[in-house]
């Protein structure tokens, strides 16, 4: 059984920077990821509010934060999900398909998963026309006439990346204004070929092999109407990561993220949390990674200098 001074599950923005700060802190650091280093940000077409950087795009945002984790002498496991969990003891053990590692700290940093709509057809239609990813399918529709749904940050930004590609975007938004920074609303409002539907649900998504069209509610006079889109992109915000935590003790609040205090300690002793995944307010990239900092320092003094802590 290999053994770890900390072990990071999750390598998005929170987790990279907790490796960063962890090995260059002199602990031994793993860190697991299910999918590919990076995180949700790499989904971003464009960030223009990370510090450093006027302009970005989350791909490469992400790769400059994977490569700098790696440099350092982080080890990272891409494609290899954490399945089962000990955390009681002083040392820690986590259970992948592959192996099984132990641990003096764990930091939680799986970050968040898009959320449905949960309408008919969005399951049916995934990947065949439904898209919760602007940047990873938007080039497919160039020319088209697709869908967003949504009102927040993401949407609007997911709203000006498709302009450039697609033929119209149609913005479908359940209440009367978007909440989103002022900057993307105003940049939106410059496009001719996006429309906003304001007070409107989408209720079904239709089509054969693909998309085809969508059913819509005016939830002002319940009316119904049909609108033909070659694609819907949905972007209604995210929902934490934490099934596995909270299946051996993590506390998590009642929308399911992890509580933690101001150190990013959870309920369990040794154990931590940073990021999308915890109930910090805030979701952003640059949060998250002060968040991951806080983690790793906290690790190593949990690990180094327990007088510190008493």
């Amino acid at each position: 059984m290999e053994t770890w001074d900390v072990i990071i599950i999750g390598a998005g923005s929170a987790g990279l920077s907790a490796g960063i700060y962890a090995v260059r802190s002199g602990l031994k650091t793993l860190i697991l990821e299910e999918k590919l280093a990076g995180g949700t940000i790499a989904d971003a077409s464009l960030v223009v509010n990370y510090p450093g950087f006027a302009e970005i795009s989350g791909g490469e945002l992400a790769e400059k934060m994977t490569s700098h984790c790696k440099k350092v002498g982080a080890v990272i496991h891409d494609l290899e999900p954490a399945t089962e969990l000990e955390l009681g003891n002083e040392k820690k053990t986590v259970k992948t398909p592959s192996a099984t590692y132990e641990a003096k700290t764990v930091i939680f940093s799986m970050g968040s998963h898009y959320k449905e709509i949960g309408v008919k057809g969005e399951k049916e239609f995934r990947g065949r026309g439904v898209s919760y990813c602007g940047v990873c399918d938007g080039p497919f529709f160039k020319g088209k006439k697709v869908v967003v749904v949504g009102g927040g940050n993401s949407a609007c930004i997911t709203t000006l990346y498709l302009s450039g590609l697609a033929a119209q975007v149609t913005v479908i938004h359940r209440r009367q204004a978007f909440r989103a920074e002022e900057t993307l609303v105003s940049d939106i409002s410059a496009k001719s070929n996006v429309n906003i539907l304001w007070n409107t649900e989408i209720q079904e998504i239709k089509g054969d092999k693909q998309v085809k069209a969508v059913t819509l509610l005016d939830n002002i006079t319940q009316k119904t109407s049909e609108l033909a889109v070659d694609a819907v992109f949905v972007q209604v915000g995210e929902a934490p990561n934490s099934q596995i935590a909270q299946a051996i003790g993590v506390e998590t609040d009642e929308h399911g993220y992890i509580k933690i205090d101001i150190r990013q300690q959870t309920n369990i002793s040794g154990v931590y949390a940073a990021g999308d995944i915890t109930n910090h307010p805030v979701k952003q990239a640059g949060t998250a990674v002060g968040q991951g900092i806080t983690a790793a320092l906290e690790a190593y003094s949990y690990i180094r200098r327990p007088y510190y802590r008493k």
